[in-house]
């Protein structure tokens, strides 16, 4: 791990230019030792300091160079302190480099870090924090230019990128900030364009995205963070209201062609970004309509399917073939593929449940489902499926939410969910949590099934011991252990187990060429490109990562599409420089949750109308209703447009 120099990261100064030692890892700065394979990483500058592991670094060249990049490629010129102070920056600092500064000049950028404090948004405010700590720690090398004892001595090369705490935190990685902007603006359609930058299924991850962007908002260090989905949903729907085509259009052909397995989040990003840049690209999927595990995971009421059909059509219109009923190692192998297409994505997902592990699950009794997964895809292909009138999901996650609740609008009489640990360890969504009891699920916390109770093949009941919580296990949760005795049977006519699921991956050993894979039968990539041990082949979404969100897989199968272009356009799948830097700003953090935002607060969230009431437990109607765009208008000015700029110095 890289020395550390000096640091002024995170508020705290390390300063080691005059002895002592300190590696980045001692102070949990993960930043890299080399950048790419253009040399190592000599400094970093950002929102929140500057780290020094290079002696040599010319630091005040640094500064120039950052404001320059700060002033000229992201200043919004839209408030005077922001478009001006960066300016006065940019010359002064420029001015300095040049051997015609004075002394005078330090006291004008030390005076410019109050008046930034004013701006409209944080991005030139932050911008001035490690110039202002060149100028308090290396003043002695400002001097040395002003006596014109000191020649510019740059780095090879800088590298610059623009984020945002919620950006950062999306697995897509969206310019949130500029779509909210958008819509503050009343401009639904530009907004859209921002999020299909990197997100082509907008409809649903306006729906069903867990929003992982909205624990990074610094808006809820002082009141409530902004409803950055349902944000999202608004572009889309305005788009389908108002009866729009989505304007994008496919670059002019190009001769290679690209195979998608998986017609799923990952699968379809993949396929909708590489057919943008002109190739020829064929999804297959086992499935007999697109989705993938939205439409056969993600129950109507959620997302909508006509919404979802609709998504998919855009994507076909740029020119992407979609083969349906059409599975890997069934209907076509692998190396089949790999002969006929000049690269293949997996994208396969997870539909493989996870056994519960209990006395009687291997007897096919009547009335036991195979998973939570499988009950959610038989339903919605309307496939025949007797749902009983007393139904037990086990389970904790947010399938098992959905299948007690489409349980009820199934007919269930009784919808009971038996989780071992208790409501605040649960890892489904808590607003689902929420939704599921106003519907009348009900629910058994801190007991786990031991065995299936069955008369004349059926089921009758689920034997259930109680639990209680121990230490916390791996994933920082209280382990859950059973209380000797306290075994008891909760009478139901269906038990669904859902506790997990993995993908299956028996295809690839049909084939045999060497894809490596994990204990949790998981495909192993390599060198962030997602391109597997056989050269062509890429893998991604839930079969890479394990089941995750929807945006996840989005975020991999973008990424792979930009690697898998490279690939066929150079023959060498690499990270380019806006990968790159994303991993370095994603591994070093951008929220700060101690931060004191020097806001007042105290504006409310917006929420969109919803259905409310267990009646909706009886219908398929979408329950969360279109916020009115006047509405999402006042829920965007509440945005603070949090962008900070990282400049990464090379050699």
């Amino acid at each position: 791990m890289s020395q550390v120099v000096f640091s002024s990261w995170g508020r705290q100064i390390v300063d080691n230019r005059q002895g002592g030692e300190a590696d980045a890892a001692s102070l949990k700065l993960k930043l890299p030792e080399n950048y790419l394979d253009e040399g190592p990483v000599s400094a970093f500058m950002g929102w929140d300091g500057l780290v020094v592991f290079d002696r040599d670094v010319d630091v005040v060249a640094m500064a120039a160079e950052y404001m320059k990049r700060v002033q000229e490629k992201y200043c919004c010129a839209k408030c005077t302190p922001g478009k001006k102070g960066t300016r006065v920056l940019q010359d002064t600092l420029a001015r300095i480099v040049s051997g015609h500064g004075e002394e005078a000049d330090l006291a004008i950028i030390e005076s410019l870090a109050d008046l930034l404090q004013n701006c409209k948004c944080t991005l030139c405010m932050t911008a001035v924090t490690p110039v202002l700590d060149t100028v308090k720690y290396f003043r002695e090398d400002y001097l040395a230019y002003i006596r014109r004892e000191r020649k510019p001595n740059p780095a090879r090369v800088y590298h610059d990128k623009l984020t945002a705490p919620c950006t950062d935190r999306c697995p897509a990685h969206i310019d949130i900030p500029s779509y909210i902007e958008e819509i503050k603006n009343y401009r639904f359609e530009e907004s859209l364009d921002v999020i299909r930058r990197n997100m082509p299924i907008p409809a649903v991850c306006g729906r069903v995205c867990p929003h992982p962007c909205e624990s990074a908002c610094r808006r809820a260090l002082v009141d409530e963070p902004i409803s950055i989905m349902v944000l999202k949903r608004v572009a889309s729907d305005h788009e389908w209201m108002h009866h729009k085509q989505p304007p994008m259009q496919p670059a002019p052909p190009k001769d290679k062609t690209v195979c998608v397995v998986g017609g799923g989040p990952a699968g379809i990003s993949c396929a909708y970004y590489l057919a943008l840049e002109g190739f020829k690209v064929t999804v297959l999927d086992m499935l007999p309509e697109p989705g993938g595990t939205v439409a056969v995971g993600i129950p109507d009421y959620r997302m909508p399917r006509h919404l979802l059909r609709r998504e998919y059509e855009i994507i076909q219109n740029l020119g992407v073939e979609i083969r349906f009923n059409t599975k890997l190692g069934r209907d076509v192998s692998l190396r089949e593929l790999k002969e006929k297409y000049d690269a293949v994505f997996l994208g396969v997902g997870a539909f493989k449940s996870k056994p519960m592990g209990v006395e009687g699950e291997d007897k096919g009794y009547e009335g036991f489902s195979e998973g939570g997964i499988n009950y959610l895809r038989a339903v919605a292909l309307g496939q025949p499926i007797k749902t009983g009138k007393r139904v037990v999901v086990v389970g904790g996650g947010n399938t098992a939410i959905d299948c007690v609740r489409v349980a009820l609008r199934e007919g269930a009489e009784e919808s009971i969910l038996v989780y071992r640990r208790t409501r605040k360890e649960m890892p489904a969504e808590y607003y689902e949590v929420d939704d599921a009891e106003e519907e009348g699920v009900k629910f058994e916390f801190l007991r786990n099934p031991t065995r299936l109770v069955a008369e004349n093949g059926k089921i009758v009941g689920v034997e259930v011991v109680k639990m209680e919580l121990g230490e916390p296990d791996e994933s920082g949760r209280r382990r859950p252990q059973p209380v000797p005795g306290s075994e008891y049977v909760i009478p139901c006519d269906m038990v669904i187990p859902a506790i997990g699921q993995d993908p299956d991956l028996s295809f690839l050993a049909e084939d045999d060429l060497g894809i490596e894979t994990t204990r949790w039968s998981t495909i192993v990539t390599r060198g962030g490109v997602l391109m597997t041990d056989c050269e062509g082949v890429f893998a991604g979404g839930d079969c890479e990562i394990g089941p995750m969100t929807v945006v996840a897989a989005v975020g991999q199968g973008r990424r792979a599409a930009r690697a898998m272009a490279r690939y066929l356009e150079t023959g060498r799948a690499y990270l380019d420089e806006e990968d790159a830097m994303e991993d370095i700003v994603n591994n070093l953090g951008v929220f700060n949750k101690d931060e004191n935002p020097g806001l007042a607060g105290g504006t409310h969230r917006e929420h969109q109308p919803k259905i409310h009431g267990a009646e909706r437990a009886r219908t398929w109607d979408e329950i969360e209703l279109a916020m009115p765009e006047s509405q999402a208008v006042r829920e965007a000015e509440r945005c603070l447009r949090c962008y900070r700029v990282g400049m990464l110095a090379v050699g």
